[in-house]
């Protein structure tokens, strides 16, 4: 891929950086109860998990969003990022809701698309300790 980056790796593919907007979310899974005090009583049950939503890039060749989603094919994705911890991270997430908006065609009557508008997905974590 021409444009690639250490940004955003996946599957050892380089993505080039996305358009700003995306969002880095954490979510923690916790056992709740309430005791006899009705007070709220808990713990935390394995690590912080990692969403990262709303990744698009605007204006991709063609072969280069074939590239990307070659990368994203597999049911999980080894993905390493920037987290908004300002750290690096290696983990396994699943790609969801992946989509291209086509731009243009390669020739006049040709059904081959040349450039795409907007390309985008999220990245969920598999929530395994892999980090």
């Amino acid at each position: 891929m021409k444009d690639g980056h250490d940004f955003l790796i996946i599957n050892g593919v380089k993505f080039p950086p996305p358009d700003k907007g995306f969002e880095i979310l954490t979510n923690q899974a916790e056992s709740l109860d309430v005791n006899a005090n009705n007070a709220i009583v808990g713990q935390k049950i394995g690590r912080r998990y990692w969403t990262i939503h709303g990744l698009q890039w605007s204006d991709l060749d063609a072969e280069s969003w074939a590239e990307m989603k070659e990368a994203l094919a597999s049911f999980t994705v080894l993905v390493t990022f920037t987290g908004d911890d300002n750290k690096r991270h290696t983990i396994h997430m699943y790609p969801g809701e992946i989509s291209g908006k086509p731009l243009s065609v390669k020739k006049f009557n040709e059904l081959f698309y040349n450039k795409f508008e907007i390309c985008k997905f999220n990245l969920i974590d598999c929530r395994w300790e892999d980090d």
